[in-house]
């Protein structure tokens, strides 16, 4: 006699594969279930956060109160929305002067964001950017001051392209308001990379090596085109960087770098499991060679790490996600990655591949060419040689 229900079927009458293959599926939609809740929550958190604004008692009735705090948090989010909401609402004038004006006050951004508006290459932000440099003072200030003040202003964003511009911005400023400092601005702008360099080498304890004074002056020789600065200078900027490391900006406590530079890459990425094969959100960083990743923008501590060590980077297609792109390791062996379990302990990864997808086919290509970077050498290395050498050579 067979067992059979009402509603179709009995699951007795499954093969033992497909009940095997009919509780996988169950699993994944219960993981599907909890994906979709976690994106409405984070949505809604968001959401929340606009509508429940700190807005000062007496403004709570001034709509311009209102929209300048709306648009100061849509800044923080997407830069270039919050310029364009603060100009349609009449609160900026579009030019490169206010704008740059409401950047350097600074009130209630996201230094981050300032960075990463100031550093994008249209006209408008190049504008933006060179009025900001010139709204600083650095007149009669030794190097180092005048970095400290300019880079407390903003945080430096990770990508080549955008730090030359900014410090060079710097750089001409700084000549501009000391002249007969340096022989020219390729001076001052390699010198101040090598003083950001050296506040890394000093202050970053994964760097055992720490550069002595002499090996600094010896480091600098030459670029003050063809000549050497004077040691003395160089002296008081190594003693000045060994007394008082370099202040990083913190906007939310999510900062897990001892170096100076921003991270190379930061966003969001989907990751496939390596037992069950879900796909999980989760925020990712790049930085110092390692791929950090976190549940959330706001989490303090990464829920894993994977060091950038014998491993490449290659594209590869999935039924269920698109864009996306894997980190494999080159010895087929597994990934010295580690992650945190669900009772909060740290543990080994077993991964030999790590697959990713990203939103859109632009950012798995902006994702995997910073990766590839970073596992050869730092994309902005090759620009600062070219200028060193202009630097050293140019007569």
């Amino acid at each position: 006699m067979q067992n059979q229900t009402d509603v179709g079927f009995n699951i007795s009458d499954l093969s033992l594969e497909e009940q095997e293959l009919l509780d996988e599926i169950k699993v994944r939609k219960e993981q599907l279930l909890q994906e979709i809740q976690q994106l409405k929550d984070e949505i809604a958190e968001v959401t929340a956060e606009m509508e429940t604004m700190d807005i000062s008692e007496d403004g709570k009735n001034n709509p311009k109160t209102k929209q300048m705090s709306i648009g100061r948090k849509k800044f923080n989010m997407d830069p270039k929305k919050g310029i364009e909401y603060l100009i349609d609402n009449g609160l900026l004038q579009n030019t490169p002067e206010d704008v740059a004006q409401f950047l350097y006050k600074g009130e209630g951004l996201n230094k981050t964001a300032i960075g990463d508006y100031l550093g994008e290459r249209n006209d408008f932000n190049v504008a933006v950017l060179k009025a900001f440099v010139s709204l600083h003072e650095f007149t009669d200030m030794i190097l180092v001051q005048a970095l400290r003040q300019f880079l407390w202003s903003f945080r430096l964003p990770g990508e080549a392209q955008k730090i030359d511009r900014m410090m060079e911005c710097f750089a001409n400023r700084y000549c501009e308001l000391n002249q007969g400092v340096f022989v020219n601005t390729d001076t001052c702008y390699v010198l101040s990379f090598s003083i950001i360099m050296l506040n890394t080498s000093l202050h970053n304890p994964s760097v055992k090596d720490k550069p002595s004074i002499d090996r600094f002056i010896t480091m600098n020789r030459g670029i003050n085109d063809g000549g050497d600065l004077p040691a003395e200078l160089l002296t008081s900027l190594y003693d000045s960087i060994k007394k008082e490391p370099f202040k990083i900006p913190e906007d939310d406590g999510n900062d897990l770098m001892h170096t100076f530079f921003n991270p190379d890459k930061e966003g969001w990425l989907w990751k496939q499991g390596g037992q069950y094969k879900n796909w999980k959100r989760r925020w990712f960083i790049l930085n110092d060679n390692c791929l950090y990743y976190f549940q959330f923008t706001t989490d303090k501590e990464p829920k894993g790490i994977i060091p950038l060590e014998n491993i490449q980077v290659r594209e590869q297609t999935d039924n269920k996600k698109p864009n996306c792109f894997e980190l494999f390791s080159t010895n087929k062996e597994v990934i010295k990655a580690c992650k945190t379990d669900s009772e909060g302990k740290v543990v080994e990864g077993k991964h030999t591949v790590y697959k990713m997808s990203a939103a859109t086919q632009e950012e798995k290509e902006a994702w995997m060419k910073c990766i590839l970077a970073s596992i050869s050498e730092h994309p902005f290395y090759d620009m600062l040689a070219a200028r060193r050498k202009k630097a050293t050579h140019q007569k």
